[in-house]
């Protein structure tokens, strides 16, 4: 939590996909309790199931 700050209040994301799990993050630091949902047994979304991403052919994991 951002020091100094009390928290703000709930939030649910509903994804945990890369775009969720950044969203909690983010949320999560600015003093938010956070609570993320995903309906498949792992997070990570399409990202987990890549090899590589593009442009920079990086692993993706």
């Amino acid at each position: 939590m951002a020091s100094g700050k009390d928290v703000v209040g709930s939030v649910l994301i509903a994804g945990g996909g890369i775009v969720g799990m950044q969203a909690a993050l983010d949320l999560a630091d600015s003093g938010f309790y956070v609570h993320l949902v995903e309906r498949a047994p792992g997070i990570g979304g399409i990202m987990a199931q890549l090899d590589k991403t593009f442009p920079t052919n990086e692993c993706a994991m």
